[in-house]
């Protein structure tokens, strides 16, 4: 009795229920992620001493991971939890729950105060990108949003201004022709939507011009005509006009850090990693993702969130205790600080959080100047979002490199992803 009531007081104190030992898997996408989501661990189990988090190796991007998921999911060897990119989110959430392997967090929700809970905690915006039909499916744990990261020397010895930055495509093509021009080796930018792992940066280049993504049937695309016709004509540019040079993912960034590109569009999460290597070889900053439709233009939303598939009672308590956390406002603060991306709890903007943060690191903040035009970025309906991607992608490197013409890229693009989606 005694070893009870001291190990339900424990659970007290660490504000949590408290727990026989318990083991939770957790697996996530993207191993340069390991660093932090190892140390949202031991923070946590230090508070939670009665659960132990065990990862398992993770995936290489969104897309894998998204795969081995369901995969696993019918095997029945998921993990207890797993960080969904939002995009894929829905049809995860589909996919598992019309077989009971997925956990709905309401219940879970509704124990910590249900609505007043989220409103504490997180902007419609953020929690949105885990709802699906009306349900929430996953805490959110990271979210970020494109912007451009740019080599100061660079920009400056071609005659930009680093304190006057263009704000449309116009501007940045034609920046990076110059600095192209200053030879050496320089390549003028990057925009590697042509080997990007998932569709994130060709939803931009649409969503940029204020236009829809999918047409009000939910079941074909709506960048049949214009807007797609632009927006492979801008990749295109990239390439003719911008001084870019396709190369596979991980070359396009080491070519940026090793201060031989002038500027590059990622994942604002990579604010930790480039700002490291870049450190002593020449001055990195940041600039918002240009926008050619100021009033409309709007950009796709990235990141994941944290499910749980556990059947068991008391691995699903634990993981909640668990995804709680990282989503919560010390949670966010380790995960931003490890990474770059947005935080996704509002109170994490705390001064003894991240609020004094940001100010004194502005390449970090870039994505929250922005946010104002952010919006979901949602997969397509079916199971087929990621073989669309895979097969878009190739057509878009060719429309790029020249093999296709960008009417002839864009009817095999719609034709085929309506295909898919049809399926």
């Amino acid at each position: 009795m005694r070893k009870l009531l001291s190990s339900l007081a424990l659970g007290l104190v660490l504000g949590g229920p408290a727990f026989a030992d318990v083991t939770i898997q957790v697996m996530h996408p993207w191993p340069g992620h390991n660093t932090f989501h190892e140390a949202e661990a031991k923070a946590f189990m230090e508070r939670h001493p009665d659960i132990k988090v065990e990862f398992r190796a993770s995936s290489e991007n969104y897309d894998t991971g998204h795969q081995s998921i369901i995969g696993d999911a019918m095997t029945g060897n998921a993990p207890d939890v797993y960080h969904s990119g939002f995009h894929l989110l829905p049809e995860l959430a589909r996919t598992l729950s019309a077989r009971d392997q997925i956990i709905d967090l309401t219940p879970f929700i509704e124990a910590e105060g249900g609505q007043a809970f989220i409103n504490e905690n997180f902007n419609p915006a953020i929690i949105n990108l885990t709802t699906i039909d009306g349900k929430i499916w996953a805490m959110p744990f990271n979210a970020s949003t494109p912007v451009i990261f740019y080599n100061k020397e660079l920009v400056e010895k071609a005659g930009g201004d680093a304190g006057n930055l263009p704000t449309d495509w116009n501007g940045w093509i034609e920046l990076g022709r110059k600095i192209e021009e200053l030879g050496g080796g320089v390549t003028g930018m990057a925009y590697t939507v042509d080997v990007w792992p998932d569709d994130w940066l060709w939803r931009a280049l649409i969503s940029q011009q204020g236009a829809p993504f999918m047409n009000e049937d939910g079941m074909t695309v709506a960048w049949d005509g214009e807007t797609g016709t632009n927006a492979l004509e801008l990749a295109r540019r990239f390439v003719t006009e911008g001084g870019m040079k396709q190369m596979d993912f991980e070359q396009a960034r080491q070519q940026f850090v090793a201060g031989l590109t002038g500027f590059t569009i990622q994942s604002v999460n990579s604010a930790n990693s480039f700002g490291e290597l870049s450190a002593g070889k020449f001055t990195l900053g940041t600039a918002v993702f240009p926008i050619d439709n100021p009033s409309e233009g709007r950009i796709p939303t990235g990141g994941n969130g944290a499910v749980i598939l556990t059947s068991n009672p008391e691995k699903q308590k634990a993981a909640w205790e668990y995804i709680k956390f990282v989503s919560s406002p010390e949670g966010q603060d380790i995960a931003v600080r490890g990474s770059g991306y947005m935080p996704t709890n509002q109170n994490a903007m705390a001064p003894e959080l991240l609020g004094d943060f940001y100010k004194e690191n502005p390449n970090w903040r870039i994505s929250l100047d922005q946010i104002d035009r952010a919006i979901p970025w949602a997969g397509y309906p079916g199971t087929n979002s990621v073989e669309i991607w895979r097969t878009q992608r190739e057509i878009i490197a060719e429309v790029m490199s020249g093999e296709l013409s960008t009417e002839e890229g864009l009817a095999e693009m719609v034709g085929i992803t309506n295909d898919l989606i049809a399926k």
